[in-house]
């Protein structure tokens, strides 16, 4: 029903709020069918890629591969034309090509093959025999020897070669996304070049051959083409909409499409794009989040904005200190803005998608039950980074039979992956830190300098640099908490954390042992240069330096002081098991002492309920100096 808003909210369960608005009657709208059930086509995201094919758009040709090379059947005569000759298995012909839109020319994938590492697990305790299971998978990692994909442009009425140089993309990382242009004349692919210091999108005129960057980004650091990535063909017009960090803050751009000239910047200031919503072509408009466009606020929390081509009329499409989300009505005359805060419920208010202007408020969440359990309020806190400047983010989470008279233990909870910002911002209940709040800790979560969401420098902190993982400005905003909060004993702090976390956990004890005291360390891809290549290769860079060693957990090992429990699954497929057993190893020759804990059959993950508990029991027993009670016991 198009006259209704169904919604779920806390404490509320299942809501219907009817287009008469009849908590905010002076703001009821006049007409609150929103029309159409499907969104307007001009907000449909035009596909990067152009469609992948075996046969010709006119039916007439297909492609296929024999001995290695390419070749053209005509489907009415079965005649056969050679594209390529010479082929050999160690260069790989794809039969699915780039067709231009009359046909009469082609774009094909030829891709020399990488090295073929894989990595060996024992399956100790198989469900369906007595006897162990070794298993293998493929897994390259860091400085790996890649597979090498190149396009070949083909004239199917000649069946010639037209020869593309390679100068622009000899050595991709990833080339992807070729889209032809609707007359044919050219064809356009996205270029990441292997080290994520050189992105382009690079033009091929289909007459020549002739190739040309016409958009470049190159970088000292590297960039981010993982998660901060966004091309829009404006074809009508020839330009393009992409984003970049070159101002040194995640913004939109206006490009024209033939020379790649900046024809103004579309979003700018000390603030981030989070990402595209949508775009209208007609009306010139972007539909966008953003993340720091309130100074006054949190520069994590997420709100919705709409601004048009030429970087004028920038209108806010939410409102309320906190972090935003939206569903647009089915015509998208309309949305609904949800919003919260750590320490803030929900609420839920319709706003017009043109102004932002509140319609009708529908319900704010009532956590009076809630209050009544003990429930501790997150309580959000923000100190200065190692700059004196800058501004770090976090939360601290008490136990619900919280004493302010009682000096309590400090837990961290580490997550200084550089892919995104890990603190939460959103309401909830109960964050799953609160378990070993409950347990007598202080628990908190931080995100450091080298995370992503702010500004380009800070983000490049973690450049060759992930042992870093943020920790002068953790210890910094830690030691300004506990100035004025007295039951926070900085001198029993302990630090966990899983994957990249379990990596920064170690490294916290191995690093600022003076700080940290105990540690829980699970999953961690522990040495860089063990772990998967994409994500390493991004932030530790290519080709592999010194740094990759220098910023080991094995090679520092010997540093260890502290109370510390490895725990490990021995089928995990995202971080080779070896990563952790190399730190025992290395433990070992320092004679260093620490506990383990292997699961058998466990993937990437604490192991369920009892490494969790495991977890627990380690720091009561090491930061209370008590004993684990189990019950039962």
């Amino acid at each position: 029903d198009r006259t209704a808003c169904w919604f779920r909210i806390a404490g509320k369960g299942w809501t219907c709020v009817l287009k008469t608005c009849a908590l905010e009657e002076s703001e009821q709208p006049r007409d609150f069918d929103v029309g159409s059930d499907k969104e307007p086509s001009r907000w449909r995201r035009p596909g990067f890629e152009s469609p992948r094919h075996r046969q010709s758009p006119d039916g007439k040709w297909e492609v296929f591969v024999k001995n290695h090379d390419l070749h053209l059947r005509n489907r009415k005569s079965g005649n056969e034309v050679p594209l390529s000759r010479g082929g050999t298995e160690a260069f790989e012909w794809s039969d699915r090509v780039f067709w231009s839109p009359d046909g009469s020319k082609l774009v094909a994938l030829r891709t020399r093959g990488g090295g073929k590492r894989r990595i060996h697990m024992v399956q100790s305790s198989p469900g369906d025999q007595l006897q162990p299971k070794l298993l293998s998978r493929k897994y390259r990692k860091p400085g790996d020897k890649i597979p090498l994909t190149r396009p070949h442009l083909f004239d199917v009425t000649s069946g010639r070669q037209i020869p593309v140089s390679d100068k622009l993309f000899s050595n991709p990382w990833r080339m992807k996304e070729v889209r032809w242009a609707a007359d044919g004349g050219h064809f356009t692919f996205r270029y990441n070049q292997r080290g994520h210091q050189v992105l382009r999108l690079i033009r091929v005129e289909a007459s020549s051959g002739s190739a040309r960057a016409v958009i470049e980004e190159t970088g000292p650091t590297f960039i981010d083409y993982a998660y901060k990535q966004f091309l829009f063909y404006l074809d009508k017009t020839s330009e393009l909409v992409w984003m970049s960090e070159r101002d040194g803050w995640n913004h939109l751009y206006l490009l024209d499409a033939k020379s790649g000239a900046v024809k103004n910047q579309v979003t700018r200031g000390e603030w981030v794009v989070r990402g595209v919503d949508r775009v209208d072509a007609e009306s010139r408009r972007i539909w966008f989040r953003a993340s720091g466009i309130d100074a006054d606020e949190d520069p994590y929390h997420v709100h919705q904005c709409r601004i048009g081509f030429d970087g004028t009329g920038l209108v806010r499409l939410s409102d309320g200190d906190g972090t935003h989300r939206i569903r647009y009505s089915p015509g998208g005359r309309y949305l609904v803005d949800t919003w919260s805060r750590v320490d803030l419920p929900e609420q839920a208010v319709v706003r017009s998608s043109e102004t932002g202007q509140r319609v009708c408020a529908l319900e704010k969440a009532d956590i009076g039950d809630l209050k009544k359990t003990g429930w501790q309020r997150p309580e959000r806190f923000v100190a200065k980074a190692r700059d004196g400047k800058t501004d770090i983010w976090g939360v601290i989470y008490r136990p619900s039979t919280f004493d302010k008279d009682v000096k309590y233990p400090v837990i961290e909870k580490i997550y200084a992956g550089p892919h995104g910002s890990f603190v939460p911002k959103s309401f909830r209940a109960w964050h799953d830190v609160q378990s070993l709040a409950e347990l007598g800790f202080i628990v908190v979560q931080i995100d450091g300098m080298g995370t992503s969401n702010r500004s380009k420098a800070f983000h490049d902190v973690c450049h060759k640099n992930l042992g870093d993982s943020g920790f002068p400005d953790r210890i910094l905003w830690m030691r300004a908490a506990a100035n004025d909060r007295p039951w926070m004993d900085l001198s029993r702090v302990g630090i966990y954390g899983g994957s990249a976390g379990g990596q920064s956990a170690l490294r916290g004890m191995l690093a600022h042992g003076d700080f940290y005291k105990v540690a829980v360390s699970v999953c961690g891809c522990h040495d860089n240069r063990m772990d998967k290549i994409w994500w390493n290769e991004l932030w530790m860079g290519w080709p592999i330096g010194p740094h990759y060693a220098e910023q080991s957990n094995v090679t520092q090992a010997h540093r260890l002081k502290g109370d510390l429990l490895l725990i490990v699954g021995e089928l995990d497929t995202n971080v080779d098991p070896a990563s952790t057993m190399q730190v025992v190893n290395a433990l070992v020759k320092a004679d260093r002492d620490f506990e383990m804990l292997v699961m058998p059959g466990s993937g990437h993950g604490i192991g369920g309920p009892y490494g969790v508990r495991r977890r627990r029991d380690f720091f009561v027993r090491n930061l209370w100096n008590a004993e684990p009670r189990r019950e039962g016991n």
